[in-house]
């Protein structure tokens, strides 16, 4: 458990020096430094951002007090005492903080040794007395084990605090590490015992779904497990939890919902633009886990941080199910493990060939980007996978991530955009071409030669996360190539019309409300034209719109596609169309509640209905995002290849196997 204390803290260092927060402190308290990960960098800055938002906001609510306190429980290496301090913020404020001894004492001599601290907070001695192990004239420094709280009580009786002044206290991922029934202890003992007392949560909810299950088997390997997460799995649990404990007010918010409602936008888009990023379904996954609760009692005005600024209810409740379907891994063949990978790519070449191409995962044992592509043939009752043979390796392929592929023949596909690395410009075009036989019995049987391109229309695939779909004009086929984002543009809206033939661009025009800007959405061929369904928009917000881009005889029309329900935005999801109904499956949303299984809207009607994916027969946790899917028409089988991605600092998680849904249950005709 202290060794969390420490890598956090790390992990807050690094997010400080690359701009996220600002605290020059952190860097003095932390010994080993080392630079993170981008998504680690935002996962360290939202809880620092909900901490300093709501202890800011009791300073200010509780200043015209002669005398308030703060109560750092589980402090660690913290800098909270020193930044506020630093600011001006604590005129008539002590701050205590608590934490294992040996903590607290190695915490301790590194204040009384580092000048920039001991000069701010002036050491008035009386330290290294019983529990003490430092003593200024506004902080005091407690070395004591939490779950003890009658030890605790009298050291904190005997550095002074006084429970009868408004009293804050901070438990920043630290109740969860205590038996429920210690951690409940200490909530109710802080509403019983302080006059007027206001508490701040922040740790870990949602054990039970795919990120929960690689989030909560993380702590377990590290011998620190949650324990909180069993009974209070999710926010209403952990409201009811502080109600029933004696609190008398109490909001809460997962962090999603904090980033969105309570941080200004131009706050958002500072952070967004801080560092190259392209780890969006990870990034809302992790803030989709973890929630910030403020409660409060006996204050003379009430204390709602959280409600600050908020434009929306809390949690729209659970997400109606009309149904399930039940997944089984697919049974197939292989020597190879090639399939667990995310951000590839899958389509059918052959009535009864898949190929993958591309995107992140393992190969020879090791993570990295797919160099192999990999193919499955369907037998009767099985499929064979394999590796295939690339007739000339040396072309580059540049091992690429969220490109497309399409089909144009039985011998040709085009493949278009990608990237390497989210700070290179994309990845320009490709042909793909693989020998006339109608069908294929091995996947030795299957070769593809690589032609690349530098055609004309090569600016308008400089792009990764878009969709190419096949439209028809006038007879002819072209590649209609919409979103997706660049190296320099964090979202891309404009489209070009590729002439499949010469592949240059034709331009075609469009008429109608132009969809707004958006990338990891959905796209599907339909009467001649696309459908495209949901994304990510502007400022990171999953969007929920359907569009349809008609063909009409002059050009084409975008028309909005109503859905009811309206559909629940989502992105990173990928899309089928089956006898006039829209397939979305997986991706990513922002009801914490479930994780998205197959919705089908009916497009003659508009009516929408979501399915949850039974997963009891798989013994892995199945991430549907960043996957791809295949659906077989005749079989009203859909697969499922890959998908998961990198989870916060939890490990990556890459599903194992392809998995196999029969949606004969929900195609039929009613």
């Amino acid at each position: 458990v202290q060794g969390t204390g420490g890598s956090s803290a790390v992990s807050k260092c690094s997010a400080a020096a690359r701009g996220y927060i600002q605290d020059r402190f952190l860097r003095l308290l932390v010994g080993r430094r080392r630079r993170r990960a981008p998504l680690v960098h935002r996962g360290y800055y939202i809880r620092a951002r909900a901490v300093d938002h709501c202890v800011q906001d009791f300073l200010l609510k509780t200043q015209s007090h002669p005398r308030t306190q703060i109560l750092s429980l589980g402090a660690g290496f913290d800098s909270l005492y020193f930044r506020l301090k630093d600011m001006g913020l604590l005129h008539h404020t002590v701050v205590y903080e608590v934490d294992f001894p040996n903590v607290a004492c190695q915490k301790a001599t590194l204040i009384k040794r580092i000048k920039e601290l001991s000069a701010l907070v002036g050491d008035i001695g009386g330290e290294g007395l019983g529990v003490i192990t430092f003593s200024g004239e506004d902080y005091k420094l407690l070395g004591v084990d939490l779950s003890e709280l009658s030890e605790l009580e009298r050291a904190l009786e005997e550095a002074g605090l006084d429970n009868e002044i408004p009293t804050l206290f901070i438990a920043e991922v630290v109740l969860t590490y205590m038996e429920n029934s210690r951690s409940d202890a200490l909530i109710q003992w802080a509403a019983e015992h302080f006059s007027q007392a206001c508490f701040l949560l922040y740790e870990q909810i949602h054990p039970e779904d795919p990120f929960g299950c690689v989030m909560q088997q993380h702590f377990s390997q590290l011998n620190s497990a949650l324990h909180s997460l069993a009974q209070y799995p999710d926010c209403e649990a952990q409201q009811r939890r502080f109600f029933e404990k004696g609190w008398s007010e109490c909001s809460v918010m997962d962090m999603n919902e904090f980033f969105t409602h309570c941080t200004p936008e131009d706050e958002q888009q500072r952070v967004q633009a801080l560092e190259p990023f392209d780890e969006y379904e990870e990034w809302h996954l992790k803030c989709s886990h973890y929630f910030v609760l403020t409660a409060s009692k006996g204050m003379e005005s009430s204390w709602t941080p959280l409600l600050s600024n908020m434009t929306v209810p809390h949690c729209d409740g659970p997400v109606r199910m009309a149904g399930s379907i039940t997944a089984v891994v697919c049974a197939t063949h292989s020597e190879i493990s090639g399939l667990r990978r995310y951000g590839h790519h899958s389509v059918l070449i052959k009535p009864n060939v898949i190929l993958t191409t591309g995107g992140f995962g393992e190969e020879d044992g090791q993570h990295c980007r797919m160099r192999n592509f990999h193919v499955l043939v369907k037998h009767a009752d099985y499929w064979k996978a394999g590796c295939v043979k690339k007739e000339n390796p040396d072309k580059r392929w540049d091992e690429r991530l969220y490109h497309t592929v399409s089909c144009l023949s039985s011998s040709l596909a085009l493949v278009v955009g990608g990237r390497t690395s989210p700070s290179s410009a994309g990845l320009g075009m490709l042909w793909l071409k693989f020998p006339e036989t109608s069908n294929a019995s091995d996947p030795g049987d299957v070769t593809v030669e690589l032609v690349s391109l530098q055609p004309a229309a090569e600016p308008a695939a400089l792009r990764w996360r878009h969709s190419t779909t096949e439209v028809i004009f006038k007879g002819e086929k072209y590649l209609f190539l919409y979103g997706g984002r660049s190296a320099m543009e964090p979202v891309l809206g404009d489209w070009y019309f590729l002439h499949t033939q010469e592949l240059s661009c034709t331009v075609i025009p469009v008429e109608g409300p132009v969809p707004e800007s958006r990338h990891s959405h959905s796209a599907c061929s339909w009467k001649g034209g696309v459908l495209i369904a949901g994304g990510l928009g502007a400022v990171e917000q999953p969007l929920g719109s359907v569009f349809f881009l008609r063909e009409l005889e002059h050009g084409f029309q975008w028309q909005t596609v109503e859905t009811h329900p309206p559909l629940i935005p989502r992105y990173s999801h990928t899309a089928h169309v089956h006898d006039g109904k829209l397939l979305l499956v997986g991706g990513v949303w922002f009801h914490s509640s479930s994780v998205p299984g197959i919705t089908v809207i009916d497009l003659m009607t508009g009516l929408c209905l979501d399915y949850a994916i039974n997963v009891e027969h798989l013994e892995w946790p199945l991430m549907l995002h960043n996957h791809s899917s295949v659906l077989l028409p005749n079989e009203k089988e859909l697969l499922l290849i890959g998908g998961g991605g990198n989870c916060f600092s939890f490990g990556t998680h890459l599903n194992p196997e392809p998995v196999s849904l029969s949606l004969s249950n929900i195609l039929t005709s009613h």
